[in-house]
């Protein structure tokens, strides 16, 4: 998924993967150099959903506009970590 909006600088990653850690969801988080973000969500339907619907609020700081969804392959790695910026 992508997510626009005022979501760097804000806290989004960190808060993100404390998020999934919580609701057991695996996966990633990065910095996109448009100023988005990308991330890669898998786990239990309920979860990710939950996920969801907490990402299009985000942490206090942020501003979402938008998030695109992607079906994407499962992720092959336990537990929810943040990667480089691309």
């Amino acid at each position: 998924m992508f997510i626009s909006g005022r979501v760097q600088g804000v806290g989004y990653r960190a808060w993100m993967v404390r998020e999934a850690e919580r609701l057991g969801v695996s996966g990633w988080v990065r910095n996109c150099r448009d100023g988005t973000l990308e991330a890669l969500v898998d786990g239990d339907t309920a979860a990710v959903e939950e996920l969801l619907r907490l990402c299009r609020r985000g942490p206090r700081m942020a501003a979402v506009t938008e998030i695109v969804e992607e079906l994407a392959e499962p992720c092959t790695e336990p537990g929810f970590g943040r990667l480089p910026t691309v």
